[in-house]
């Protein structure tokens, strides 16, 4: 029994303390027990930048936003760092809100970025700066209005929003540039400013609204994924669809008003206005000789068209496949495992040598390790960089110089990991071998599977978590002999737990602390498996008797953990990606392995490889739907099934020069290429529109198919090349990013570029040679749009110009 007065007793006067042994005979604590105010049990050993220290951490709540949280925790850390007593400081030691505050400021500094570089587009095309002013009011309007839409929605301002957003700013223009252009042609003409805008919008009218629903239609497939990688790009398809979709409502409302009211006509240009109109005039010229040279040997552009069908095949394949690109973000983590069954004396001492090798890395700002987490045989480590723009090297190129380093450390594995794009701190690869074999033949399936998996050069630092060498003990008891000395096999088990383990059996108060006090063995009291021997227990007659006369001993191993999948015993095999290499390329090496040593195992994937499986099977389908999506909304709005699909033979235009820009720039296919990929979609189609409807109001009008294609392309020539020019100058800033989650934003960037840029050049000729193959007898559709005044053949300069004579063959 121990007292139960424990109020305001110090050690010395706990030792003092009476108590009575099973005989009645009083007996001090002190003689019978070593009293000491000691810290408890080291479950986890923590040290910072060297120093022994204890780690806190602070986790939001699900509907907390992360920098919210991290401003009051900063203020809270100076506020108790002022009550702390000499020689104590609390330090931030990681904050991964600093990755976001970063990444958003640099997104925000893209957006200014991509205005700038908007607006220089615009006003080079038209070298007017009210004309210029009035796309660019677009701008600021469709981004409210998106906002408003994500509040409404109840979706959050996040990185994905924000790329959405800085993508936006090159297309929520092009709506606004296509009727300014139209209703600045028709006052050139010498209509006055009201009757332009009014007949100039009407002109255009069906072709932005057309634009428009197919852009924002382009994103209905991602709003309905079930991954979780599709989730996240919810937010970002809806945001980007709500912007387009603002955009277009501005541009037939907002933009044919502006115009009526700041466009003016001027008779007479400057210089500088005049050379530029010229150069426009000259390449306008050299395009109609070309298109119509071109229509002669349509032949050409359908070999274009599957000569660059034919090159995206085998770059799709060939390209470097992962599920997402690898931020730096600033932070390293270290993985450490020790040897089954050691101390966290044992692996705290060898986490040591991992802290020479931080300091050591001039990038490095501050660091810490932590052993017993979550095992004694188990840490992790922690190296914080500097901020991007103090240094020159990625956290990828600092971790590909110190792996070599720590895998050097002999007595433990470890070995460092950048943490993933979308979360977790698993290694990439995660391959499951399941069978309903027993265990131990499970392990040799996993043997045999990794070392012919290390003869891959695309994999590193490979592992399982199948552990059947778990060191125990077990102790026997004998129960005959407990029965007979009338000891309880539950006093053993309690005694065992007591002495080795520690149990608490009271507490007591001092100057306001309250303490545990504990009874256990002291440490060089239980080192070895014989020292339990020393251990007694009280008989029924009194006497102690010694463990080792009731209970026998036996070391032995046991599996650490039995795990299953589907329903089977499984063995999840784990590894890094090696350098240079991808996420596709070791999971097909993997998948060779295992079909050469276990053919007729069942396997399976998990963590970032399920991920990137299943997206890599769902982007066929979400593909194919938005190809489908878009095909049904233009033949829903043109009334044809003809004109959609000549309009849907731009795409594998674009694809393939977003695939060649990827390959050029040594990226990879991931989600967020793909997404940049399904956005190109809608964005090269918004030309083919834009030719086809003119080409369809003027086959109306009486021209013949190949005449009204030609000045339909002409005409939409100079309003094409400012809407590509600003889409591409507008993704430029991403493709070009640096610093925080600049990795990410590049993939996008470059899609957009490289897509653009080639698609919007095949486009000019081959969508017009297709036309003339597929839209014969368009001419005798009767339309709605039949209503809109005729369209003449002027020319698509913005200031008066000479006539040129009519080619052979115009009407």
């Amino acid at each position: 029994n121990v007292l139960s007065q424990t109020d305001l007793f110090t050690p010395e006067q706990f030792g003092a303390m009476i108590i009575r042994d099973a005989t009645g005979y009083p007996v001090r604590i002190r003689d019978v027990a070593r009293v000491e105010i000691a810290p408890a049990s080291e479950r986890t050993i923590t040290r910072f930048r060297g120093d022994a220290a204890i780690s806190l951490g602070v986790v939001r709540q699900s509907t907390a936003n992360t920098l919210d949280l991290a401003v009051a925790v900063r203020k809270e850390i100076e506020e108790i760092n002022k009550t702390l007593p000499e020689g104590m400081k609390l330090t931030l030691s990681y904050d991964s809100a600093v990755f976001i505050e970063e990444s958003t400021k640099n997104v925000f500094r893209t957006v200014i970025e991509a205005i700038a570089l908007v607006a220089l587009v615009i006003f080079i095309f038209l070298r007017n700066i009210r004309a210029t002013l009035i796309p660019l009011v677009t701008i600021p309007i469709s981004l409210i209005g998106t906002f408003t839409l994500l509040y409404a929605a109840g979706f959050t301002i996040n990185i994905l929003t924000l790329l959405a957003m800085v993508l936006a700013i090159g297309l929520v223009v092009d709506d606004a540039i296509v009727v300014m252009e139209n209703i600045y042609r028709n006052m050139e003409k010498g209509m006055k400013p009201f009757e332009a805008a009014l007949i100039g919008s009407r002109e255009i009218g069906f072709a932005i609204i057309a634009m428009t629903i197919t852009l924002a239609a382009v994103y209905a497939p991602l709003a309905f994924g079930q991954t979780r990688t599709d989730r996240l790009f919810i937010e970002f398809a809806l945001a980007l669809a709500g912007a387009v979709v603002v955009s277009g409502f501005i541009a037939l409302t907002l933009s044919p008003m502006m115009c009526s009211k700041l466009l003016k006509h001027q008779p007479s240009h400057g210089r500088v206005y005049n050379a530029i109109e010229g150069f426009f005039t000259w390449q306008t010229e050299a395009y109609r000789r070309l298109l119509t040279a071109s229509l002669g040997h349509r032949w050409i552009a359908g070999f274009i068209w599957l000569a660059f069908v034919g090159i995206s095949v085998p770059l799709f394949v060939n390209l470097k496949s992962e599920l997402a690109p690898i931020e730096d973000r600033g932070v390293i983590f270290g993985a450490v495992s020790a040897p089954e069954g050691s101390t966290i004396a044992y692996t705290a001492g060898y986490m040591k040598q991992m802290e020479a090798i931080y300091a050591s890395v001039p990038e490095g700002s501050r660091y810490f390790i932590n052993a017993g987490n979550p095992t004694p045989d188990a840490g992790f480590s922690v190296l914080i960089t500097k901020p991007w723009a103090e240094r020159k090297r990625s956290t990828v190129e600092i971790a590909n110089e110190i792996r070599p380093q720590m895998r050097a450390i002999p007595g433990i594995n470890a070995f460092p990991l950048t943490p993933p794009t979308l979360g977790g701190r698993e290694k990439p690869l995660q391959f499951v071998v399941m069978t309903q074999a027993e265990y131990p033949v499970l392990a040799q399936m996993v043997e045999r599977l990794t070392e012919e998996a290390r003869k891959s050069p695309t994999m590193t630092n490979i592992d399982s978590d199948l552990r059947l060498n778990q060191p125990e003990l077990r102790v026997a008891v004998n129960r005959e002999k407990l029965g007979d000395l009338g000891v309880p096999v539950e006093t053993v088990g309690r005694t065992l737990e007591t002495m080795l383990g520690g149990r608490v059996v009271t507490r007591f108060k001092q100057g306001g602390e309250q303490y545990d006090v504990i009874v256990q063995v002291a440490p060089d009291d239980r080192n070895t498996p014989n020292d339990i021997s020393d251990i007694f227990v009280r008989s029924r007659s009194g006497e102690m008797v010694p463990l080792s006369n009731l209970t026998s001993l036996k070391e032995g191993v046991a599996p650490k953990n039995l795990n299953h999948f589907n329903r089977l015993r499984s063995a999840t095999i784990n590894a890094e990606i090696a350098p240079g290499a991808s996420l596709g390329e070791a999971l097909a090496a993997m998948s060779t392995a295992a079909q050469t040593v276990l053919p007729k195992v069942q396997t399976d994937l998990s963590g970032q490889s399920r991920e990137f499986a299943e997206g890599a099977s769902t982007l066929l389908l979400t593909f194919s739907l938005a190809l489908a999506f878009i095909y049904l909304v233009l033949a829903a709005q043109f009334e044809s099934f003809v004109d959609p699909f000549v309009i849907m033979l731009t795409v594998p235009l674009s694809i393939a020069g977003a695939l060649i820009a990827l390959w050029l720039t040594g990226n990879s296919l991931n989600v967020f290429s793909k997404i940049g990929l399904i956005t190109l979609v809608g964005l090269i189609t918004k030309h083919g529109i834009l030719i086809v409807e003119f080409a369809n109001q003027l086959q109306e009008q009486g021209r013949n198919v190949k005449d009204a294609v030609i000045e339909a392309a002409v005409l939409r020539l100079r309003p094409i090349l400012m809407t590509t020019g600003a889409t591409v100058l507008g993704a430029v800033p991403l493709a070009i990013a640096s610093g925080a989650g600049a990795e990410s934003r590049q993939q996008i960037g470059w899609v957009i570029v490289g897509g653009m840029t080639l698609g919007t050049m095949l486009t000019l000729f081959v969508v017009p040679a297709f036309y003339t193959v597929f839209a014969r007898g368009h001419r005798a559709k009767t339309s709605p749009k039949s209503s809109v005044p005729p369209i003449a053949a002027p020319q698509p300069q913005l200031q008066p110009q000479p006539q040129p004579q009519p080619q052979a063959g115009e009407d």
